[in-house]
């Protein structure tokens, strides 16, 4: 029997791309959306998540567990983008970011985990970003949410490993998608100290993500994952400046690597 996958936030960019993909390449694939019923046109069955509601969560792997008797493969897409200056972005909005890319995907792992103990094997994929392993001008809230995942990953790889599952993820940089369009944009403020700066950082942001790599890239790098037989810890996938920022990161001095990202951002 093929392996079945479990991938959330499937009915639309990266998720799509990889649950269409691994869909051909004869895999059982599920996928979530939020609102399945308004997707049309799926190659593969998308059932009903929100990963901020834990009700949800539950239900829809009790959904496919039952359907498909396990959960090979947990492929943790689901999340959504937020920029602006951190002083201007409310409350609301940054708890918002974190439900959807922190605490949602660790109640997603929690809930397939007793089955993959139970079969003691599983493979859990966590979709981060190359913006997880730096601070961003104007994307604070969002690296620090996928860097907090990167670290989530890298502590419960250990504590699972007995277990015969294996924790992994896998930072895209820029993709050709709709997050720009579903993230949440602080407003740039008429007569705001940051108007200027923001607003000039804000359309080089969306620019990148208009001119971004193909999803495709995302969807064969999960599935090399995949096929590999001892995954690493951590995969980086996007264009070569974008992984070598994570080199430089690690290289240079803090303020020299400062003065690179303000010199890149124009601040």
């Amino acid at each position: 029997m093929s392996k079945v996958i479990f991938i959330t936030g499937a009915s639309s960019g990266i998720g799509k791309a990889i649950g269409e993909f691994l869909n051909e390449k004869g895999y059982s694939v599920y996928g979530t959306s939020r609102n399945p019923e308004k997707v049309t046109g799926s190659v593969f069955p998308l059932v009903a998540l929100d990963v901020r509601n834990p009700q949800s969560i539950s239900e829809a792997v009790a959904e496919v567990i039952t359907k498909a008797g396990t959960i090979d493969v947990l492929i943790n897409n689901a999340g959504v983008g937020i920029t602006g200056p951190l002083e201007e972005i409310p409350a609301q909005e940054i708890k918002n970011n974190f439900e959807t890319n922190l605490f949602g995907p660790i109640e997603v792992m929690k809930a397939v985990l007793p089955q993959m103990r139970a079969q003691k094997s599983g493979l859990i994929i966590n979709v981060t970003s190359i913006a997880g392993y730096m601070g961003l001008p104007y994307r604070s809230v969002y690296s620090a949410s996928k860097g907090a995942l990167e670290l989530i990953t890298e502590a419960l790889r250990m504590e699972v490993k007995g277990f015969g599952v294996t924790i992994t993820s896998v930072a895209p940089g820029d993709f050709a998608t709709n997050i720009a369009a579903g993230r949440y944009h602080a407003p740039v403020i008429k007569g705001s100290a940051y108007e200027t700066l923001y607003g000039n950082t804000l359309n080089e942001m969306n620019t990148h993500v208009d001119s971004g790599s193909n999803p495709l890239q995302m969807a064969e790098a999960i599935y090399a994952i995949m096929k590999t037989p001892n995954p690493g810890v951590h995969y980086k996938v996007g264009a070569f400046m974008q992984k070598f920022s994570i080199v430089l990161k690690r290289i240079l001095p803090d303020k020299v690597y400062e003065k690179m990202l303000m010199n890149h951002y124009k601040l």
